[in-house]
């Protein structure tokens, strides 16, 4: 690898971390090219990417973006996933880590917060966005229709009520 790859490569990776909201380093000895395509499908499905880094050239790209506390992980053969939703590169990562011994979760950050490998497990728990926004909007929308159940319950009683004398003085 040439120093025009180098940089290019460099400032790629920089593009990289100043897009993404999520970035999980990952430990990645023994896979197979298989394997490593696998996993990239099931990142890309995700909507986030799977890319091997050369340490050197990754620790480069991590000053000045708010990831920067991330390198220390790069030692060792390495690779990132990254993703723009904040959960789903940590639950395919977390996933496939749990099958494969030979990718283990070393940290991550989700925006300028440093996770470290329980902190990126316990993220990959979370429920999708659109769930927690639809539970959310639930949540919401719950007490404003009991409160129009309550306020419709009088007029509703009243209703019954005449129309019962209604009916009763019909009958008579």
């Amino acid at each position: 690898m040439n120093r025009t790859e180098k940089t290019e490569l460099v400032e790629s990776l920089q593009q990289v971390f100043q897009t993404a909201r999520l970035v999980v380093v990952t430990q990645n000895s023994g896979l197979t090219v298989a394997e490593m395509s696998f996993l990239r499908r099931e990142m890309r499905a995700a909507g986030g990417s799977f890319k091997v880094t050369k340490n050197r050239l990754a620790r480069l790209a991590l000053k000045g973006t708010r990831f920067e506390p991330l390198a220390d992980h790069f030692r060792g053969p390495t690779a990132i996933a990254c993703s723009d939703d904040p959960v789903a590169a940590a639950k395919v990562a977390v996933d496939y880590a749990q099958k494969n011994n030979k990718l283990v979760v070393l940290g991550g950050a989700m925006e300028a917060t440093v996770l470290d490998a329980p902190g990126v497990k316990a993220l990959a728990t979370l429920p999708p966005l659109e769930e927690v926004r639809a539970k959310l909007l639930g949540l919401l929308m719950a007490p404003a229709s009991k409160l129009a159940s309550v306020i419709q319950a009088p007029g509703a009683g009243l209703a019954r009520v005449v129309n019962a004398h209604a009916e009763k003085g019909e009958a008579a």
